[in-house]
């Protein structure tokens, strides 16, 4: 059997296509070389795992490498220092035998001893007994030793693993006097500077953040669009399709901004679904524009542990999803700012990214998914124009083909229907936000739609519908008179050379007494607009 796409625990170059991650091992291994202790801190499934073990396996040749996983410990181990010393130093133990032929006779000797206090569970073994064994490990190894702790935030709310902290900290600072580490790696999604622990009052040494020795670890750990195009050129060069590499890379690229499993789960459904499922009769018809946009569709309407996630950090901080919902339909620029928990937190779970000093959604696929959630819970008038588009929906595509003008008519009329009383204090967002409401029954099951922030030179735009492979370009605007309308006009045409696409759509929200509402058509030069005014 040869290799698939993988989206459940590391990826196995032998078994899985995968991105080349060694200009990042080589960037982390800068920091080992200089003896720092830092802190890889990323969103769920973000390939720190993947990272991590190829890490391990990348500096095998110059250090002794002991790679552990605190969530293989469970809560139990956690009890107190002696139950915690003892799983550590089995742990420990277990990990440097696989590298035993680098072994001094020294260090054998005291791992002998180790073993020894594990066979007879010595109750006097705490963390201070523990740190002098990996102290005299440290000084007797043929190489310089490296700790790397995954999942290290599974125990963060525990007292026990801030003891540990401490002493590992403060071994790590006395290294040029006491045999310790040559790197500390901890990984984890919470940064473990932001947690609120318990700390017990009075504890001196508990004042000493056993954290802030942590250099910045600025790796960048997303895919770019070349990394994609070279896991892609390896699946090719199996499988044949005919691909344009450079395109899907880009399209793939474009709707996760290289987050890491959202790569690989697009990937997976182009290679494995969208071929049994009967509308892709093989690889190379799923491995197309058509077939992209339709694995999309599939990979927001799953189920699946990361979207789970998400959803359950907004329940569980409400300031974090007042903040989502703000960048989400006011469209309003968030500048960064690192005290702001509810923008930390974004950025520390990955729905968020900083570019430009400014806050913004991490991807399409997050935004979308989170536009959907939010939409589900509007209120009564929502509801009412939710039940007006499923009445509507059969009657809007033909043989395959979505007619938007068709879905603006609709639009048009049931909107004045129920909001005719709006005043001139509605807003674009809101705009944007029934629209959405109105269009997801009409496309669901066969398309999807992002917000589409910016084109290539940086002008605006709203609403991207993809819908079987066309895709449709919509620009929504309030009216504020005839100049600025007609500028409306010019920009959406502009959109369309962007996309290059001939025909447009324009949604008008005109809340004067005397205006015309209805459908219209408008042609800039080669451009055809159609527009509804609201």
């Amino acid at each position: 059997m040869g290799k698939v796409f993988n989206i459940t625990a590391d990826c196995k170059p032998e078994l899985h296509y995968m991105v080349n991650i060694d200009s990042r091992l080589k960037k982390i291994k800068e920091l080992i070389d200089k003896g720092e202790y830092f802190a890889i801190n990323r969103a769920r499934q973000y390939g720190k795992t993947t990272t991590l073990r190829g890490l391990s396996r990348f500096l095998q040749k110059e250090y002794l490498v002991a790679d552990m996983d605190f969530q293989t410990f469970g809560d139990a181990k956690f009890k107190n220092e002696n139950v915690f010393s003892l799983a550590f130093a089995r742990v420990f133990i277990r990990v440097l035998k696989r590298k035993e032929n680098t072994f001094s006779e020294r260090m054998q000797e005291i791992i002998r001893e180790m073993e020894e206090i594990l066979r007879r569970k010595d109750e006097n073994f705490e963390l201070q007994e523990l740190f002098e064994y990996v102290s005299d490990i440290c000084g007797a190894a043929t190489a310089p030793v490296v700790l790397i702790i995954d999942e290290v935030d599974s125990a963060t709310n525990n007292q026990v693993f801030l003891d540990f902290l401490s002493q590992l900290r403060a071994y790590y600072i006395d290294r040029d006097q006491t045999p310790a580490f040559r790197s500390v790696i901890l990984a984890g999604v919470y940064d473990i500077k932001n947690l609120k622990m318990k700390i017990r009052p009075g504890d001196s040494h508990r004042r000493n953040s056993p954290w802030n020795i942590a250099v910045k670890f600025d790796v960048d750990m997303s895919f770019s669009k070349e990394d994609i195009a070279g896991m892609l050129r390896e699946y090719e060069a199996d499988w044949n399709t005919g691909m344009d590499i450079q395109e899907t890379a880009g399209g793939l690229y474009a709707y996760t901004s290289g987050y890491p499993v959202l790569v690989s789960a697009l990937c997976k459904i182009l290679d494995e679904e969208l071929p049994a499922s009967g509308r892709y009769p093989d690889k190379k018809s799923a491995w197309t524009q058509k077939g992209l946009l339709e694995a999309v569709r599939i990979l927001l309407s799953e189920k699946n542990t990361l979207f789970e996630s998400m959803i359950n950090k907004l329940s569980d901080y409400p300031q974090l999803k007042s903040m989502v919902k703000t960048m989400l339909f006011t469209g309003q620029s968030i500048l960064y700012n690192p005290d702001n928990e509810g923008i930390d937190m974004a950025v520390m779970f990955g729905f968020a990214s900083v570019a430009d000093n400014t806050v913004r959604i991490a991807n399409r696929i997050f935004e979308t998914r989170l536009y959907n959630l939010f939409l589900s819970e509007l209120g009564e008038g929502g509801a009412d124009l939710y039940k007006e588009s499923l009445k509507d929906k059969e009657g809007f595509v033909e043989n395959g083909i979505l007619n938007m003008k068709r879905v603006l008519e609709k639009f048009t009329v049931h909107f004045h229907d129920i909001y005719g009383d709006c005043d001139g204090d509605f807003l674009e967002e809101d705009g944007r936000k029934y629209f959405l409401l109105y269009l997801r029954p009409i496309i669901n099951g066969t398309g999807n739609y992002y917000i589409e922030a910016r084109t290539r030179n940086l002008r605006r735009t709203d609403v991207i519908v993809d819908y079987n492979g066309v895709q449709y370009i919509i620009e929504m605007k309030i009216w504020h008179g005839e100049e600025y309308h007609r500028r409306g006009e010019e920009q959406l045409a502009g959109y369309l050379e962007d996309y290059h696409q001939k025909q447009g759509y324009l949604i008008s929200f005109n809340f004067n007494k005397n205006k015309k509402p209805g459908i219209r058509e408008v042609r800039i030069k080669d451009k055809i607009i159609i527009e509804a005014v609201i």
